[in-house]
């Protein structure tokens, strides 16, 4: 039994509209959802991807308008990494320069070239190349042409203080160490699809990190079903994890537990999707509940901050 690759993963952001207009207007992702915080009614769930959503693309942001800058460290994802085509890297540097974002190449990465930057909350993001991208569905409107836009994760960076725990539980949730180049080890369930790595990185000396806007607040990997799920579990608990019972997210259903070194790890099931209670050509025009707060909806709107999806079409 294996895990299927990344899910999604979920950052923690400041302004709803500027993180929306961000990675709609700028980065080209479609606005797969809007919700909210199902621990946290108060605030959004925003979530951005390919024209559904899909497992492998999805990044979801919680916008705190008044939360204070974290700090990158042990203990959490550093990175946020995406993947492109080997033709679109110069797109991306002029594309990101022109809306006055400040990206470095940086030294290539297992022969891949690497684009990084900053989102507005100073989430650290990179664009990486590959010549084998994962099948993403595009066919939404925005103004990334096609050969250049973005297909889903691409190896975002873990960051520990110490490796070795950390590396057990990885091959115990089915990853293989695939490569290692300088700091970084890879570890893929799947050497074809890069929705399906991860980068680990050791720092002994490094500080851990500060849970706020600009940094992540956990990743989600991606099983098939329900009863898949609950055998995961079990394994989790088998390894002396605490692990949460399954809590029905309305999208999907998940189990959340720490690993060694500190990161905050979901498994989220596959289905049944972010069409689920809107068609697919509406999706991220309204705000969807879950069934527990539909009665508190006027309430929760007016605390909400409006906001336009105008640029995510």
């Amino acid at each position: 039994m294996k895990l299927r690759g990344i899910h999604h993963i979920t950052a923690i952001a400041t302004d709803p509209q500027r993180n929306l207009d961000f990675y709609t207007g700028l980065l080209g992702l479609r606005f797969a959802k809007r919700t909210v915080n199902f621990d946290d009614p108060s605030t959004y769930h925003l979530y951005f991807g390919d024209r559904t959503g899909r497992p492998g693309t999805a990044v979801t942001f919680f916008p705190w308008p008044h939360a204070r800058r974290g700090s990158r460290g042990s203990g959490q994802v550093t990175t946020v990494s995406f993947a492109i085509a080997e033709v679109a890297i110069d797109f991306w540097k002029s594309r990101l320069q022109g809306d006055h974002v400040i990206c470095e190449q940086t030294a290539s990465r297992f022969a891949d070239a690497v684009l990084r930057f900053t989102d507005p909350d100073g989430l650290l993001l990179e664009l990486i190349t590959s010549q084998q991208l994962d099948d993403v569905d595009l066919a939404y409107h925005r103004d990334v042409p096609p050969e250049c836009a973005i297909h889903g994760f691409h190896a975002p960076t873990l960051e520990v203080q110490h490796a070795g725990k950390t590396e057990q539980l990885l091959n115990a949730l089915g990853f293989e160490l695939l490569a290692e180049e300088k700091m970084h080890r890879r570890f893929s369930l799947n050497a074809t699809s890069t929705s399906a790595a991860v980068d680990l990185i050791e720092r002994r000396d490094g500080s851990f990190g500060v849970n706020s806007a600009g940094t992540v607040h956990h990743i989600a990997f991606r099983c098939a079903n329900e009863a898949e799920q609950l055998k995961w579990r079990k394994r989790i608990l088998e390894l002396g994890l605490h692990v949460t019972p399954v809590i029905d997210r309305q999208y999907f259903h998940s189990i959340y537990f720490r690993e060694p070194g500190g990161i905050l790890f979901e498994i989220a099931t596959e289905g049944p999707g972010f069409t689920a209670d809107e068609a697919v050509e509406h999706l991220g025009d309204s705000l969807k509940l879950p069934p527990q707060y539909e009665p508190h909806r006027a309430e929760i709107e007016r605390v909400l901050p409006a906001i336009s999806a105008a640029l995510a079409r």
